[in-house]
């Protein structure tokens, strides 16, 4: 039975304690109890975060693509913020700080593309306390999000602001991921920091389409009010990496996966192909996202000598997360969540499948020792004989 709170020391006596605490891991999270269905790596995750920058920041009538005219160049003040930051983590705090969202959007396409090109290093800085943040939408709970009919946006800018707001979101997820966990360089590796700044840049270039859609329907991001799930799930993982590897990629994140065919096939009944088009590519994309989850908090995992299906389940009921079906078995499945981190049914059936091997062993042991019994019956009665 582990003890009450599981701190970083797990790692190192010489790690501070605030990095990876857990309270309620059981005595299943063990890297002795027996194994879950195996996790498994996207197969493309090696030619992702080896892809070169993506500039594909305009969708065109044919999908993504650059700009149509040359590229902004970047604003005096954008400019001198870049040039200020001389680390990774510097200019996610700079991203972080920056409250206007397309700005935040191009800002953060800056700060990956200056880190990419210059080779700098991950360095260390200190996150906001929370984003900076336009004065709209305004922030109201998830139950006082207005309904399609009563939003004054049609259906389909109503869904694609929700998406816009998820995206946005997200550039933040990344960055405050890449930046609140700088100062442990020596032990996450910084492949684990250059992950998270790739995905920022996903994200960025996903909001940049969801507004331009929006605003080529007439329509602008902030135009209704946005729930703050998001970023309570964020700071709740705050002092806790493997928390927050289990809570935003693994759960919010295939969310994701989850919804964006169904979000796809509602906007095609809504007669607008563009705007399912982008849904579909952000979805698609979303993939890397959720792979790049699997892979560190199987890292981490090894790290604490936890097995990573019941750490998984310990983190989401001690932060009260909950899995909320129907799921895209086949994207989760591409990105590498085994079934039973998520889908109790899975683990019903392994355990099912666990017995049946050991029911199919005991079997062959039970007819080998027939065999051997029937054998030595056999010689016995021979000896007889022949006495």
């Amino acid at each position: 039975m582990l003890c009450p709170t599981l701190k970083y020391a797990c790692f190192s006596s010489c790690v501070r304690p605030q990095f990876l605490k857990a309270k309620s891991f059981s005595s299943s999270s063990s890297s002795s109890s027996p194994s879950s269905l195996q996790a498994s790596t996207w197969s493309g995750l090696q030619k992702w975060r080896d892809g070169p920058l993506n500039g594909n920041r305009y969708w065109g009538p044919n999908g993504p693509e650059p700009l149509q005219d040359s590229p902004p160049s970047p604003s005096a003040d954008d400019n001198d913020k870049i040039d200020s930051a001389s680390s990774l983590a510097e200019l996610g705090s700079l991203v972080l700080s920056t409250s206007d969202p397309l700005s935040k959007s191009k800002l953060s396409h800056l700060a990956f593309s200056r880190w990419r090109i210059l080779n700098l290093p991950i360095g260390v800085s200190v996150p906001p306390s929370r984003p900076a943040r336009p004065p709209k939408p305004k922030l109201v709970s998830a139950k006082e999000i207005p309904a399609p009919k009563n939003s004054g946006l049609p259906l389909n800018a109503y869904m694609l602001h929700n998406l816009a707001h998820v995206e946005l979101n997200a550039i933040d997820l990344a960055w405050d991921t890449v930046v609140r966990f700088s100062p442990f360089t020596d032990i996450l590796e910084d492949g684990f920091f250059a992950d998270f700044a790739r995905v920022a840049d996903d994200e960025s270039r996903h909001f940049a389409w969801c507004s331009q859609r929006l605003a080529e329907l007439g329509f602008k991001y902030g135009d209704m009010p946005a729930h703050d799930v998001l970023w309570n799930q964020c700071e709740k993982s705050s002092d806790n990496v493997a928390a927050r590897l289990a809570v935003i990629p693994l759960v919010q994140e295939a969310r994701g996966l989850d919804a964006g065919p169904r979000l796809t096939q509602k906007l095609i009944g809504f007669g607008d192909h563009r705007t399912s088009n982008i849904v579909a590519r952000i979805a698609d994309e979303e993939v890397a996202h959720v792979a790049v989850g699997v892979h560190w908090f199987l890292s981490v995992c090894q790290k604490m000598k936890r097995a990573p299906c019941s750490t998984f389940k310990d983190l989401l009921k001690e932060y009260d997360v909950e899995l909320k079906g129907p799921f895209n078995y086949s994207a989760r499945d591409e990105a590498g969540i085994p079934r039973d981190w998520y889908d109790p049914s899975a683990a019903h059936e392994q355990d099912k499948n666990q017995k049946h091997d050991a029911n199919n062993k005991l079997s062959v042991v039970y007819e080998r020792l027939a065999s051997i019994i029937s054998m030595e019956s056999e010689n016995s009665n021979l000896k007889r004989t022949s006495g």
